[in-house]
């Protein structure tokens, strides 16, 4: 099953996992935010809904898309831009839109402030 990981960590820790992955250690497919108010901004309520219709299909078209979602395809196609450009979706070579994932996960932590 291929899953990603969307988690909050910072440009250091993400390096260090990255070395670990270069190293040759298993870690999965992970999609780093550096903030939840970056997570949140990108992840807006309808971006969170493209993402749950998209996890596990097939390639579509955006009006496709708009469809299943009930949404103007305009707005979607806005939408779609956002998660294109946070690398959490991609285009086929015949401009379909696929989420490459069958499961997501979104992983941080709230504690304490300092």
């Amino acid at each position: 099953m291929s899953k990603v990981t969307l988690e909050i960590a910072s440009r250091e820790a993400t390096n260090r996992r990255f070395l670990r992955a270069f190293n040759g250690e298993m870690l999965g497919e992970f999609i780093s935010f550096e903030s939840p108010a970056l997570l949140f901004k990108v992840l807006s309520g309808k971006r969170w809904e493209i993402l749950r219709l998209m996890t596990g299909q097939a390639p579509m078209t955006i009006r496709e898309l708009a469809r299943r979602h009930h949404r103007d395809v305009k707005a979607v196609h806005g939408d779609l831009h956002a998660l294109l450009a946070a690398g959490l979706i991609t285009k086929t070579e015949l401009g379909l839109i696929v989420f490459p994932y069958e499961s997501l996960h979104v992983d941080f932590l709230l504690a304490e402030a300092a």
